[in-house]
């Protein structure tokens, strides 16, 4: 967990804005990404906000994310 801290703490306000705005989106609508090939995870782009971010729900339908934000 630390490492995701220090890496969160890198990100500007907009990044952190733009990122919100995605994990909100897939906390509405899990299914929004594209299934990765024999994996459990999850692949959704957001062209507009410029975000990538892998993830997958567990079967408690909690989401475990891993996000990407292009410069």
């Amino acid at each position: 967990m630390e490492p995701a801290l220090s890496q969160l703490a890198k990100l500007t306000a907009a990044e952190t804005h733009r990122l919100d705005r995605v994990i909100v989106a897939i906390s509405v609508n899990p299914e929004l990404g594209t299934p990765v090939p024999d994996t459990l995870l999850r692949d959704y782009v957001d062209d507009v906000d410029e975000v990538r971010v892998l993830y997958y729900v567990t079967a408690l339908r909690q989401i475990t994310t891993v996000a990407y934000v292009e410069a």
